[in-house]
């Protein structure tokens, strides 16, 4: 590793550990508690999708659906660079930036849709340094976020195996594959575990679903212009 990106992870690590002091595990919002999340109104998911072969240049996408319908209120989509370098385990630090501008967009111009809950496609506390990109998102914007990653990491000791793969959640019923959820900020694993349940309607909560869906299809149509 060169003298540069090595001072740039150090200084990566630092930060992490400096706002994974900020990252609260547990239920913040009267809804949480609500054995049917009632109060509960707006979800929020997020994506970048990348045209193939350009690493740098990325759509980010927010998206916000009605809970529990999981009907889409209002969409986001802008194209960004990303100026950070793609580094494993410090992916806050390159997917974060844009996120929180559309996130601020919306609180701008329409606070009434915020979402109060944001799903992001990721871990959070699941992470090598107990940070991971919900985590990221989560304490940046202080808004209570679930991460949610399609495939397992392996960190603490644990390795993809028949028993750990029967304890991750199979989010519908029509889903083979789990996924594995994590706390991001201001909410409790179970809570968090319980609300992913309630807004998959396939095997990837719908916000985060919705997201990806709509950032690939302004890239496709970008792509065709």
């Amino acid at each position: 590793m060169a003298a540069p990106e090595a001072e740039l992870m150090l200084e990566w690590e630092r930060e992490q550990a400096h706002l994974r002091e900020s990252v609260k595990e547990e239920d913040t919002e009267d809804w949480q508690r609500s054995p049917d999340f009632s109060g509960l109104e707006r979800v929020g998911g997020v994506d970048l999708s990348f045209i193939k072969g350009d690493d740098i240049n990325a759509c980010a996408h927010l998206v916000v659906l009605t809970y529990p319908h999981m009907k889409v209120l209002y969409e986001d989509c802008k194209m960004v660079t990303l100026n950070a370098p793609y580094v494993a385990g410090f992916l806050g630090f390159r997917e974060v930036p844009p996120l929180l501008q559309a996130l601020e967009k919306l609180k701008n111009i329409q606070p009434n849709l915020m979402p109060q809950v944001l799903f992001v496609d990721g871990n959070g506390l699941f992470h090598y340094r107990e940070f991971g990109l919900a985590c990221h998102l989560g304490v940046l914007s202080d808004l209570p976020c679930v991460g949610v990653a399609k495939n397992l990491l392996h960190v603490e000791g644990v390795v993809r195996s028949e028993e750990h793969q029967l304890q991750a959640l199979r989010s519908s019923q029509s889903s083979i594959k789990p996924v594995y959820v994590s706390v991001g900020h201001r909410i409790t694993l179970d809570t968090a575990v319980r609300l992913t349940h309630t807004c998959c309607l396939y095997r990837v909560p719908e916000p985060i679903r919705q997201a990806d869906i709509r950032s690939r299809e302004y890239l496709r149509c970008r792509v065709l212009t």
